[in-house]
């Protein structure tokens, strides 16, 4: 399912870009005020619904912060359970973790040994609001497959599609919005 012109227009308008944040010569892309409109949020949120309620999805697993919002209401819609893949040391109980690079140096995130339950190859979206390199994501979609799930898609609310994050992806991607 595709966003229409109309809709894609509601949710863009409602992004703040934020000119040299968090340095200079960066356009911040804010969704504060995404999640603030309630048309706009409401908007997105249907479109994610609708796209993914054919998926036959068991888990939503949302990346640490961001995605928790955005994963745990479509969870909720849809009826399946929600994962939180957090930053490292976050999770209280036994974790698989995953390190990915950064610009300068390495990060890890985690996810629950036990994260999808007993259920044999759990189909899971995986959500975030933004992929720029895709580091953090790759690392996300590699703990769902260590912990014996299938990343069948992983979502974006927005991709800086000139930093081609996508590629290198074993699951499918979707964007909501790309940015070029």
């Amino acid at each position: 399912m595709t966003l229409t012109s109309e809709d894609k227009k509601i949710i863009l308008d409602s992004i703040r870009d934020i000119p040299d944040f968090p340095k200079p010569g960066i356009i911040f892309k804010d969704i504060t005020t995404l999640l603030s409109t309630p048309d706009a949020f409401n908007t997105l949120m249907t479109h994610l619904e609708n796209r993914y309620e054919s998926y036959d999805l068991d888990y939503v697993a949302g990346i640490d912060a961001r995605g928790f919002i955005f994963g745990s209401i479509l969870a909720d819609r849809l009826g399946v359970g929600f994962v939180p893949v957090r930053k490292k040391g976050k999770l209280p109980y036994t974790t698989v973790a995953e390190k990915y690079s950064l610009e300068y140096g390495f990060d890890e995130v985690e996810i629950h040994i036990d994260a999808f339950g007993e259920k044999e190859d759990p189909k899971v979206l995986l959500i975030d609001d933004l992929i720029a390199t895709g580091g953090t994501a790759k690392a996300a979609a590699n703990l769902i497959d260590k912990v014996g799930a299938n990343c069948v898609e992983a979502c974006f609310i927005m991709e800086l599609a000139f930093l081609n994050g996508r590629q290198g992806f074993d699951a499918p991607v979707y964007s909501v919005l790309e940015i070029d």
